[in-house]
């Protein structure tokens, strides 16, 4: 009896030690995330000038264009910002003079939220602070503000299956084969439901270089709704770059060091609006990506007024020269909630037959040609995992040039 109360003893003991030396393991582990979570937000949210609170809950810190993330970039110690690019593409204000028939006029003054409490003075730029609880809602600090591995449509692959892996899928338009120094597209914008909070949806346009294996190269920007990079469901503006097929290098809006903002006005992963309505007003965002052939650069413009920065090339490998191919579209995450095809929708949520306020659409898509021309897009590809679920539907005529409506409901009877 006593030799056995003693092992009980023992035990209780040990079990003690052990819980003891968990939960302080425990604590050890909180703080030091804790501490390295601090030390991000203080590498990422620079010491600003003017600080503007946003009416959605966002804080835009207005930051020196010379203190700016990019500039913790060991290659650009030393780099000498260029304020504007040495030359726009040909043919760029020609699309303006085009009338547009008044039952397709989509309203144009589309502005960001953060804009109604003030603006940023001269010589600084807007940037979004990131928050404590942005970086905790990521896998790791490393992962915070990247996107997952083969996020990138592959068009015509042979195994459907593989893409399908990553849970992402695709409505676009694209083109390949040529040498493309940019591209430019104005996108019709909503406000997507998002099922899940670890799914996001998105309407964009990549620029693509090299092959779809370890070292794809990929400049992209659109608008997006992503309650685990935001912690909301607003639709904002982003932008996306890599060198390495989303592996190391590479991240959203200004949240590594990369892409070099020029403009006062814009605040990059911050809420566009308003948004479009289901048979009401339609709203568009205008975008322009280029290579500047002086500096070799690549540009970023939003709307007719907006230069907003560029990546520079030393970034890239292959686009260090030029894009291999052109995507325009749709890109949802399906992580298959309960076993079924998730409810996220692409675009406005419907499919591209329902047409004009009902449907999302990429108007006006052209490509930026070795002159530095604007040229309407040659050969246009479409590509859809599941048709069923999201769809894409090209055309053209005199006022929108080359078109396509696309999107989709998700989940549906056909779509399970």
């Amino acid at each position: 009896m006593g030799s056995s109360c003693g092992v009980t003893l023992l035990l209780v003991f040990c079990l003690w030690g052990v819980l003891i030396s968990l939960s302080s393991a425990a604590r050890l582990s909180v703080s030091r995330q804790k501490l390295e979570v601090t030390k991000h937000l203080n590498r990422l949210n620079k010491p600003p000038i003017k600080t503007i609170p946003s009416p959605d809950g966002d804080t835009i810190d207005c930051v020196p264009v010379s203190k700016q993330p990019a500039f913790d970039h060991p290659f650009l110690k030393d780099h000498k910002i260029q304020t504007r690019p040495s030359f726009h593409p040909e043919g760029l204000f020609e699309e303006n003079k085009l009338s547009e028939k008044p039952e397709k006029k989509a309203h144009t003054p589309i502005t960001q939220l953060w804009h109604a409490n003030g603006r940023c003075p001269e010589g600084t730029i807007p940037i979004r602070r990131t928050k404590e609880e942005d970086v905790l809602r990521a896998s790791s600090v490393k992962r915070y503000g990247r996107k997952k591995h083969r996020a990138i449509p592959k068009p015509r692959s042979a195994e459907p299956d593989l893409i399908n892996q990553s849970g992402h899928q695709h409505a676009i338009a694209y083109v390949e084969g040529d040498k493309y120094y940019g591209a430019k597209a104005t996108i019709n914008v909503w406000e997507p439901k998002i099922q899940q909070p670890n799914e996001f949806s998105l309407s964009q346009l990549w620029i693509l270089g090299g092959s779809f294996g370890q070292d794809l190269n990929s400049i992209e920007a659109g608008w997006q709704v992503s309650p685990d990079l935001y912690g909301d469901n607003n639709t904002r503006l982003f932008t996306y770059w890599t060198s390495d097929a989303y592996q190391a290098t590479g991240c959203y809006n200004l949240l590594c060091s990369g892409f070099i903002q020029v403009n006062s006005e814009i605040a990059m992963g911050a809420t566009i609006s308003p948004v479009s309505g289901y048979r009401n007003s339609q709203f568009d965002i205008s975008i322009l990506i280029w290579k500047d052939p002086k500096e070799g650069h690549w540009w970023m413009q939003f709307g007719n007024d907006y230069v907003l920065g560029y990546w520079p090339s030393f970034l890239f490998s292959y686009l260090a020269d030029s894009a291999s191919m052109i995507e325009w579209g749709g890109e949802v995450v399906n992580s298959e909630p309960d076993g079924q095809h998730t409810s996220t929708q692409m675009g406005s949520g419907h499919f591209p037959e329902e047409g004009f306020g009902k449907a999302s659409y990429f108007r006006n898509i052209q490509v930026v040609d070795s002159s530095n021309n604007l040229k309407a897009p040659k050969g246009i590809g479409t590509f859809t995992e599941q048709s069923n679920c999201y769809d894409v539907q090209t055309g053209s005529n005199g006022d929108w040039g080359h078109y396509f409506y696309y999107g989709g409901p998700g989940k549906n009877p056909n779509c399970q």
